[in-house]
């Protein structure tokens, strides 16, 4: 990671974010620098790296304007573990939601999950020849050579054990390009007996939980069973088998650990439900309880220890980015000890029409983009004119200024209302090597009715 870290600058990290998400560029800058910083952090003297912590950041923006995929596009950049969760999750009015430390364990869950396909990437080629040698020993047991018996027996051995090697061969050759994917073997599938269970009087938390099944599960016998499958999903199954063998699960977990606690990143997303507005009426129903969440909060973004069942993980030095509308609430209305863990503020910009245009037209992940390639799957040419991607942007900046801003999620429903028709008649009314132009008179036609009934727009769009 560290590596990897090392070739992204903040502004090559700017220009690759830039290829997914229009504008918020103050954002950008400041979620950059902080992935920098981490590789800053790794490569300063070792007594400095335990004091350095993280500039956790508060995103204060509407919604659609693009703040959690910043965040998750920024993981995905530095191939660091990423949660994303609701602050508002964790509790309910007058009831305690989900234990506030199951974030954690859910990035060390994940970090798990990254570490382990890596290492199973490593070990794929030794695991397959491995999967091969089993199918071929269910399909044309090994004959032994002869062990030093004499006369014409030990030559007849040989020859049986040499024809069986090459028939074997052949066979292996068959399979790897996939001309015997058809045929049904048996094979042997281990299955776990992990019971399900509940506790019944008196509350135990996940992980207390998690600890009683896999201690449970661990004490009882695991038994194989017989299933007859094709050699193509027997293939898929006992390489699972095969590359679970291989890999040292110790190692896998002390290196997921590492991760999550050097590069773990978690996304606090809603954190203005649980700020209290604060009156001067005195704090009553509801509020009590959000502040308790933010005090749930406050030592796990401050830094301590939380037990998982891979092992103990430090949050000190995990990203912190914590995102809201602010709408009712403002920043200042956290409370102050949590506002201070949260020192570098970027406020979103809303949505203008030309951004829209921009988001429809240059990401890599462009809606429209998507839209070809789904129909491209039925051979069938898709093509947006450039004055029809202005008309959208106009008719989704509208909609959402009269009914409610919900940002570029709009452009979603306004694309999905415009091309229904299309993909319903494709391919059994518009059929192969067709080609769809969209013009800026067909979105004219097919949009236009809804913008103007407001009412009729509040329901569909």
């Amino acid at each position: 990671m560290t590596h990897l870290l090392k070739d992204l600058t903040p502004r090559q990290i700017v220009a690759e974010l830039d290829q997914y998400i229009i504008g918020q560029k103050d954002a950008k800058r400041n979620v950059a620098i902080a992935l920098r910083n981490r590789w800053r952090r790794m490569n300063s003297p070792a007594d400095m790296q335990r004091e350095i912590t993280p500039n956790n950041i508060l995103m204060i923006g509407a919604t659609g304007v693009g703040k959690t995929e910043i965040a998750r596009r920024l993981a995905k950049l530095a191939d660091a573990p990423f949660i994303k969760v609701e602050a508002s999750k964790f509790t309910e009015v007058g009831y305690v939601g989900r234990d506030v430390e199951s974030m954690v364990r859910d990035l060390v869950e994940q970090a798990v999950n990254m570490v382990r396909a890596s290492k199973k990437e490593a070990v794929q080629a030794k695991a397959q020849q491995l999967v091969e040698d089993a199918i071929l020993d269910i399909l044309i047991p090994p004959v032994k050579p002869a062990n030093g018996q004499l006369g014409f027996e030990n030559e007849k051995k040989d020859a049986d054990a040499e024809l069986n090697e090459r028939t074997r061969e052949r066979f292996r050759e068959k399979i790897r390009s996939g001309e015997m994917d058809d045929r049904k073997i048996d094979i042997d599938v281990q299955q776990s007996q992990t019971p399900n269970i509940g506790i019944m009087g008196g509350s135990v938390d996940d992980l207390s939980m998690m600890n009683i099944q896999e201690m449970i599960g661990g004490m009882m016998p695991k038994r194989g069973k017989k299933r007859k499958v094709s050699i193509a999903e027997a293939r898929k199954i006992l390489l699972e088998e095969e590359a679970a063998k291989l890999i040292d699960m110790d190692e896998v977990k002390e290196e997921a650990i590492r991760k999550a606690e050097d590069a773990g990143i978690i996304f606090i997303d809603e954190i203005d439900k649980v700020a209290s507005a604060r009156s001067g009426n005195g704090g009553g129903g509801p509020d009590v309880s959000r502040e308790g969440v933010q005090r749930d909060l406050l030592p796990i973004v401050e830094g301590s220890a939380v037990n998982t069942k891979y092992g103990v993980i430090h949050t000190d030095h995990i990203l912190f980015i914590a995102a809201g509308a602010f709408h009712v609430a403002k920043p200042s209305d956290l409370i102050p000890e949590l506002q201070g863990r949260f020192p570098i503020r970027v406020e979103l910009q809303s949505l203008s029409e030309d951004d829209f245009y921009q988001i429809l037209k240059e990401p890599k992940n462009a809606l429209t983009k998507q839209y070809e390639a789904m129909l491209q799957a039925e051979n069938v040419g898709l093509t947006f004119q450039d004055d029809a991607l202005r008309e959208l942007a106009r008719i989704a900046f509208e909609v959402n200024s009269d009914v409610e801003n919900i940002g570029a999620r709009r452009l979603q429903t306004v694309l999905s209302h415009l091309m229904n028709d299309f993909m319903f008649d494709i391919p059994d009314v518009i059929g192969a090597n067709a080609q769809v132009v969209i013009t800026k008179e067909l979105v004219s036609e097919r949009l236009n009715g809804l913008v103007k009934n407001r009412d009729l727009s509040q329901f569909i769009l």
